[in-house]
């Protein structure tokens, strides 16, 4: 396999994947192949590639004559993600309060901190926001279970915006994110996995009512 070709794969797939994320290709946007060739100054084959990709995790369908598109996600999907991602992060947070050591503790003060600095700036905001929440799946050591949270949260990041913006919550969204931390630094998994799960629910429930 040619490599050069592996890693314009892997630079498309990141492109499109942030852009998703950021919600600069929103739901119902038709991705043009094409235009991202030119954009990114490659071949279509890598595009092709990458949209397959994201296509397999659920960002984008794939439909005969029109392309790729980014997937608009219905209530009960959106509902049903929700609802897995706060059973499986709040498993793998309560396995994280158990395993944590003190460099895991400091990485996830220097995550908060920057949390906290880029506050006023949304699209930084929910970039550090996944990377705390990332980083404490991360410290349960439970590589399939985190693979699963990750791909999670590509779905659901776009949302966040809309947390942010329409929720009462998001003015002290960082004093959650303080009470997660001291939770874990405690080391009580059963008080951190509920927090989780908790912290996951009522997100869900804002975007819920936000939406739809």
């Amino acid at each position: 396999m040619n490599l050069s070709n592996v890693s314009a794969q892997e630079e498309a797939y990141q492109y499109l994947l942030n852009a998703i994320r950021m919600g600069t290709l929103e739901p119902g946007a038709r991705i043009v192949a094409e235009d991202i060739a030119t954009e990114l100054d490659m071949s279509r084959m890598p595009i092709r590639e990458a949209l397959r990709r994201l296509s397999a995790e659920g960002l984008i369908s794939l439909r005969t004559n029109r392309g790729a598109v980014v997937k608009k996600l219905s209530k009960e999907e959106v509902s049903e993600i929700f609802e897995m991602r706060a059973v499986l992060e709040g498993l793998a947070a309560g396995m994280a309060a158990k395993k944590a050591t003190a460099s895991d503790i400091q990485e996830l003060e220097l995550l908060l901190a920057r949390l906290r600095a880029v506050q006023n700036d949304l699209p930084l905001w929910i970039t550090a926001h996944r990377e705390f929440h990332e980083k404490i799946s991360a410290i349960s050591r439970a590589p399939r279970i985190l693979a699963q949270i990750t791909s999670l949260h590509a779905l659901i990041e776009p949302l966040m915006r809309v947390w942010i913006e329409s929720s009462p919550e998001s003015k002290n969204v960082n004093s959650v994110h303080e009470k997660i931390l001291a939770v874990m630094k405690s080391g009580d998994a059963e008080e951190m996995e509920q927090l989780i799960k908790k912290h996951s629910r009522v997100t869900a429930d804002v975007i819920l009512k936000s939406m739809f």
